[in-house]
C-alpha cells in the first residue's frame, strides 16, 4: 500500500524516527510495517511561538518504492547542431533538453568555465580589480552560480518544475531541494554541479565554449543561419538566445539588426544587510540563540507605497553582499549564501517598481538607461559601495559611522539621497517603515546597512518572440536576458522550452 499523507513534527522531530513515529500514529499501523518513507514537501509554520514543521511524507507499507532512474542522455555527436548563446541556467539546461531530443549543441560562453571564474570574481570582492568578461554575472553559470543558488519559483504553469530540480539533484544537488518549500542549493556547491552539467554536454558530443563572446548573428532572409564569434568564426546552426540580462552589447546587434525589442519594467533598490540573529529571533520569536534544530531565519516582506510595490528579494540568511558590476564605472552589489548559511549577516535586496511608462521615451534601451545612471552615481572607485545605517536612511540624517559588512571592497558613509532617484528613495523609507510596524518595531535597526544599489533584478529588455518562442525562422530568445524569467528555475524552464520549439521546428 502507498499513502501520501500529512504530519505535523516538532523541530526536534526532524529525523527518521521522529517522522516513523508520526505516521505510526496517524495511520494506525506498527512502525515496522512502514517499509519506505519520502519527503513530498516541506515547510516551516513559525507564526507562533510554538513552531512547527509540515511535512507531506508517502508512505510504502509492506512494499518498497519504485527506483526513479535518471535520465540518460544520448550521444549526439554526429548530429545536427544548434547554437546556444550563454551557460547560465537557461543555456545550460537548454543544452540538455536538445540533447535529449537528438540535437547537438554548441554552447557559447563569452566568461570563462566556473572554477577560473571563481578567481576574478575573488579578485574583484577583495581587490577591486573587474574582468569585464568574467564576473559575478559573466560566466559558466551565469548571474546565479556565486549568489545563493536559491531554486523558489513560482513559474509552475510554464514548466515542469520537477523535471528541473531531478536533474539538479542527478548531477549532485541535495536531493532536500525536491521537497524543500524554498529550496536552495548554495553558493559553494552550485559550481561543482554546474561542471557536471557541462560534463554531461560534452560526454553526449555537445561543446561548450570558453571566451567566445558572440558579436552577431548570421542571417539568410530571415531566417537566423547562426552566430558569429568576436574573432570572427562563425558557428552554424538555429541559434537559442539566453545570454543574460547584463549582455547589453546582444541587445545592441539585436536592435542594430532590425530584431524587435520592448523596454520592459524591473524594480531596483538597495542591498539591506543585518545581524542573522535578529532575523532569527523576529521570525523565530526567540529570546538568544537559535535552536540548533531550526535553519537560519528568513523573511519575505512586501507592501504597496502610493500604488508602487516595495518588497524584499533574493533574500540571503547568513550571507555576504558582493560587487556584481560588469562595467568600470558603474556599481552593482548582489548577495550570496553557502549552503549551510551560517554567517553572522543576513542579506536581501530591498526594491521597488520602476514602470517603464515613467521613463521618458519610447525606445526599448530607456529603462536600461535609467539604471546605469543609477549605477554611475553609486560608484566609487574600487568597487566600494556607498551606505547608510538603516535607522539613518528612514530618518533622513547622515551616518556618522557604519556597521560591519560583508562586503569586502568596503564601504562609504554616504548619502542616499544623492545616489537614488528620489521615487525610489521615498518608497523604501516607507517601505522599511511598514516592515518595521509587521515585526512590532523590530525590523528597523542601527545595526542595519543600507548599501546602493541593487539594479539587476530582472532584464531591463524584452527581446519579443511569438507563440512559438521564436522572433523568425531559427533564433529563439530565451532566460532572463530575453526578459521571460526571474530566477533559476524559471530561466532553466524558459530555456528548456525554447529547446523543445527549437526541436519542433527542425521536425516540421
Amino acid at each position: 500500500m502507498v499513502r501520501d499523507i500529512d504530519i505535523v513534527l516538532r523541530p526536534e522531530e526532524q529525523n527518521d524516527d521522529g517522522r516513523r513515529r508520526a505516521v505510526s500514529v496517524k495511520l494506525s499501523v506498527s512502525s515496522d510495517d512502514i517499509a519506505h518513507m519520502t519527503i513530498l514537501r516541506k515547510s516551516i509554520d513559525a507564526r507562533r511561538k510554538d513552531i512547527k514543521i509540515n511535512e507531506r511524507i508517502r508512505v510504502y507499507i509492506g512494499e518498497d518504492p519504485a527506483v526513479e532512474n535518471p535520465v540518460i542522455f544520448p550521444y549526439v555527436g554526429a548530429s545536427p547542431a544548434a547554437v546556444v548563446v550563454g551557460a547560465g541556467p537557461a543555456g545550460l539546461f537548454a543544452a540538455l533538453t536538445l540533447i535529449e531530443n537528438g540535437i547537438r549543441p554548441i554552447v557559447l560562453e563569452r566568461g570563462k568555465d566556473v572554477h577560473s571564474r571563481r578567481m576574478d570574481t575573488a579578485l574583484l570582492s577583495q581587490k577591486g580589480i573587474l574582468d569585464p568578461e568574467s564576473n559575478y554575472a559573466f560566466g559558466e553559470g551565469g548571474a546565479g552560480a556565486y549568489s545563493d543558488g536559491k531554486l523558489y519559483t513560482r513559474s509552475v504553469k510554464r514548466g515542469d518544475v520537477g523535471r528541473i530540480l531531478r536533474l539538479f539533484v542527478q548531477h549532485g544537488a541535495d536531493e532536500s531541494i525536491l521537497y524543500d518549500s524554498h529550496p536552495h542549493i548554495g553558493s559553494d556547491r552550485l559550481p561543482g554541479i554546474i561542471e557536471n552539467i557541462r560534463r554531461t554536454i560534452t560526454a553526449s558530443g555537445g561543446e561548450v565554449r570558453f571566451s567566445s563572446r558572440v558579436t552577431g548573428l548570421i542571417r539568410s532572409g530571415d531566417e537566423v543561419k547562426g552566430a558569429c564569434l568576436e574573432s570572427g568564426e562563425e558557428i552554424a546552426g538555429p541559434v537559442i538566445l539566453a545570454a543574460g540580462h547584463s549582455a547589453k552589447d546582444v541587445y545592441s546587434f539585436l536592435l542594430k539588426d532590425g530584431f524587435a525589442l520592448e523596454a520592459k519594467s524591473t524594480a531596483v533598490g538597495v542591498r539591506l544587510e543585518q545581524p542573522q540573529s535578529l532575523i532569527d529571533s523576529i521570525q523565530y520569536h526567540a529570546v538568544g540563540k537559535r535552536s540548533s534544530f531550526l535553519p537560519p531565519a528568513s523573511y519575505s516582506f512586501k507592501t504597496q507605497v502610493n500604488g508602487r510595490g516595495v518588497y524584499s528579494f533574493c533574500m540571503c540568511p547568513g550571507g555576504s553582499v558582493v560587487p556584481a558590476s560588469t562595467e568600470e564605472g558603474l556599481l552593482v552589489i548582489n548577495g550570496m549564501s553557502p549552503a549551510s548559511r551560517r554567517g553572522r549577516w543576513a542579506n536581501s535586496g530591498m526594491i521597488t517598481e520602476i514602470r517603464k511608462e515613467e521613463i521618458d521615451g519610447d525606445d526599448p534601451f530607456r529603462v536600461m538607461r535609467y539604471i546605469e545612471s543609477i549605477e554611475r552615481s553609486s560608484f566609487i572607485p574600487g568597487f566600494i559601495a556607498p551606505a547608510e545605517r538603516m535607522t539613518d536612511f528612514c530618518f533622513d540624517r547622515p551616518s556618522g559611522t557604519l556597521a560591519e559588512s560583508t562586503y569586502r571592497p568596503g564601504l562609504k558613509a554616504s548619502r542616499l539621497d544623492d545616489i537614488l532617484p528620489p521615487v525610489v528613495v521615498s518608497s523604501l523609507r516607507a517601505g522599511f517603515l511598514a516592515f518595521s510596524d509587521m515585526t512590532r518595531g523590530r525590523f528597523l535597526t542601527a545595526d542595519g546597512t543600507v548599501i546602493a544599489a541593487e539594479t539587476r533584478t530582472s532584464s531591463p529588455v524584452r527581446i519579443l518572440r511569438d507563440d512559438s518562442m521564436h522572433q523568425g525562422r531559427g533564433l529563439y530568445p530565451a532566460g532572463e536576458g530575453a526578459g521571460y524569467a526571474g530566477g533559476i528555475v524559471s530561466a532553466a524552464i524558459d530555456g528548456s522550452e525554447a529547446a523543445l520549439s527549437l526541436r519542433r521546428d527542425f521536425n516540421g
